[in-house]
């Protein structure tokens, strides 16, 4: 057969005659996107995906469904070609309905795979599901136990009665797979030469050590403390988290080939500039360890101690809790958030008579978790809600009393909750022996000079790559933009930054993809068909039982409530997105999918048949099922039925799959680019 040479980006490509361009830049290394080819096929050219320029030429041409002519010159990604196939794939977003990612794992910052791994625990797969979770997240012991679990609040489960606990069911695989002979970890990458300074062994700093270990990197990370953890160590108690599980799961880092170096201080024992000349990067991940001033008079005197400062104290060393220095004492904890619970129910813990929590707007607008405010009042903590600190007054330089301000609440503030506001000569005043400032945390900045900071004192650091103004010195975490935030925030951003780094060291372009997920609207109508089915209560302690010792509240999940509970998944997202065509070619071209508004089609998916699903609106008519049906298996299952805008590819006269004389060959689903067509997984569907 005669050989012909043509031009591919400059490139000179040799290949047989009668080739289509698409072929020709396949065999030469060139991938151009298409999603309606398939050699098996006679050519198409349905989608548009593939135009590509040639020199000389006025129109584009579809590489799927052109033959390539000796001597042409080929543009892939021409600024018309990117142009084009970015409207083409507009368009076809338009009209495509179904959820890209449910919507608990856009709701997780560590875009965490919830329904996934809720699927493997209904079916029993417990390690394949602890190996998903850490695709994402190496701490799901840690975190399936502390997580305030935004997923949960975004589960569509709660239009049928509750949502699916999540954040449990990550605990309970998590810890069957820590506790059994061979704990998951991944497989490292063959060494790549480049080594990466991490400070700071917190949930960011161990998590980016993870990914960026596991990318073949050499990874070490300094950390100021006694041992690596972090606020998961020193910021949260024993009760939420046992620090036996902690270890456990940070063990498994280390054996992984990372470094840990710890009481190694940043500015003292280390500089940042000494780690960019013996490193080939920097990953600053310090967190937040200053506790925010409350900005009334008398914060100063003896007995006024900072949240984070008071529980890393009783984490560290236990004296507190040994001397009984608060037993049978009158104690105010400042704060409506987790940290504030946190230090009430140790006090409580320590033996406190009195535990007063001052908040200035109502339980309502408590940003703490509600379990932990329950819990809290269930051990007796008392809840002065509307009220403020005016003044800590003392005796003799020590705190005897604080004075409050009532609040109320009047119109809603930037956060969306309704702003506090005094009232005029209403006050309150309760001795107590000690004040703990639990409103909020801040960087401390010792020794990151040379960094650019906010004007809250947080470090710069760009929000798709990590970058810092300092080349090759990255930041995430609390210590970083909008500062102090949930563990899994900073897990979801160190994911991203190893990923990045990764890419720093080996001098490719750093550059954020965005995927433009479609997502479903539903309703409770949509959903008024699925069997109710109860939440999955969490076995724990009495209050009477956890009033006097830090050990764990929650009992964990029996493996039968386990498995019911991951069964009330309503599987919302996209089986096929790992493998979808048209996500992974909007991210690369930046497609908008709200460009093109207009009508949408609802049709529904069609599960009659009894191993293919059919999504008629996810379908993007590229033609490859009907064509690998007749042309393959010479069957006509499936064909076009209707015209213009609501075309649609079905078997017709409304007959089943089954009724159109598929073989179950499977090919239809093979071939499918978008997850139309799918095979019926082992868990149901139709819940």
């Amino acid at each position: 057969m005669p050989e012909i040479t043509i031009y591919i980006n400059d490139k000179e490509c040799k290949s047989a005659a009668g080739r289509l361009i698409l072929e020709v830049a396949a065999e030469n290394g060139f991938e151009i996107p298409s999603m309606c080819y398939d050699d098996r096929v006679r050519p198409y050219g349905s989608c548009g995906v593939c135009l590509v320029e040639a020199e000389g030429m006025p129109r584009l041409f579809r590489a799927c469904s052109t033959v390539a002519v000796d001597g042409m010159k080929i543009h892939t990604n021409s600024e018309r070609a990117v142009k084009s196939r970015k409207a083409a794939l507009e368009l076809l977003l338009s009209d495509h309905d179904g959820d890209c990612r449910p919507p608990c794992a856009l709701a997780c910052p560590a875009e965490t795979d919830c329904q996934g791994y809720s699927g493997l625990i209904a079916m029993g797969r417990y390690k394949e599901a602890v190996a998903l979770m850490k695709e994402r997240l190496p701490l799901p012991a840690s975190i399936g136990r502390v997580c305030p679990h935004p997923c949960e609040d975004k589960c569509r489960r709660e239009l049928v009665e509750e949502p699916v606990s999540l954040a449990f069911l990550k605990y309970f695989a998590a810890d069957i797979d820590l506790n059994s002979e061979q704990p998951y970890k991944p497989k490292v990458a063959s060494d790549t030469g480049k080594k990466v300074a991490i400070i700071g062994g917190g949930p960011g700093g161990l998590t980016a050590a993870y990914f960026l270990r596991a990318q073949g990197n050499g990874v070490t990370i300094f950390d100021g403390q006694e041992k690596m953890g972090g606020m998961l160590r020193y910021g949260i108690p024993e009760y939420r988290l046992p620090k036996d599980v902690l270890d456990k799961e940070i063990a498994l880092i280390e054996d992984l080939g990372v470094v840990m170096k710890n009481n190694v201080w940043l500015g003292k024992d280390f500089t940042l500039e000494q780690l960019r000349k013996d490193f080939d990067s920097v990953l600053v991940a310090v967190g937040a360890w200053g506790s925010t001033a409350m900005r009334c008079k008398g914060e100063d005197l003896e007995g006024v101690y900072g949240g984070i400062d008071f529980l890393a104290d009783v984490a560290k060393n236990g004296n507190i809790f040994e001397k009984q220095a608060f037993k049978g004492k009158s104690v105010a904890v400042v704060g409506g958030g987790n940290v504030a619970m946190d230090c009430c129910r140790t006090l409580v813990r320590l033996g406190a008579e009195k535990v007063y929590n001052i908040y200035r707007r109502t339980k309502k607008e408590m940003p703490a978790e509600q379990i932990e405010i329950t819990e809290a009042e269930e051990e007796g903590v008392i809840f002065k809600t509307l009220t403020n600190p005016k003044e800590i007054e003392g005796e003799n330089g020590r705190v005897s009393r604080i004075r409050l301000q009532i609040m109320e609440l009047g119109e809603p503030d930037a956060s969306g909750r309704r702003a506090p506001i005094a009232i005029e000569g209403k006050e309150e005043t309760l001795e107590v022996d000690a004040v703990f400032a639990a409103i909020g945390q801040k960087l401390v900045p010792a020794g990151l000079d040379g960094l650019e900071f906010t004007k809250w004192g947080t470090i710069i650091a760009d929000e798709g790559t990590y970058q810092t103004n300092i080349p090759g010195v990255f930041a995430v975490g609390d210590a970083v933009n909008e500062g102090a935030s949930i563990a899994i925030a900073a897990i979801g951003a160190a994911k991203k930054a190893a990923d990045a780094i990764d890419k720093y060291m080996r001098g490719e372009e750093l550059k954020a993809l965005c995927r433009p997920y479609v997502e479903r609207k539903v309703t409770k109508e949509d959903v008024a068909h699925k069997e109710k089915a109860a939440r999955a209560r969490m076995p724990h302690l009495t209050p009477e039982e956890r009033r006097t010792n830090f050990k764990q509240v929650n009992h964990g999940f029996t493996e039968e409530a386990a498995k019911n509970e991951a069964g009330r998944c309503l599987d919302c997202g996209c089986q096929d997105f790992y493998e979808c065509k048209l996500i992974k070619y909007s991210a690369e071209s930046g497609a908008n999918p709200s460009r093109f508004g207009g009508a949408n089609h609802k049709r529904g998916q069609d599960t009659r048949h009894e191993e293919i699903i059919l999504n008629p609106d996810k379908c993007v008519l590229c033609g490859l099922c009907m064509r690998v049906c007749e042309e393959v298996e010479d069957i006509t299952a499936l064909g076009l039925v209707g015209r213009g805008f609501d075309t649609v590819m079905l078997p017709a006269l409304g007959k089943s799959l089954g009724e159109a004389g598929c073989n179950n060959c499977g090919k239809c689903v093979e071939v499918c680019p978008t997850g139309a067509i799918l095979k019926k997984a082992e868990k149901y569907y139709t819940k």
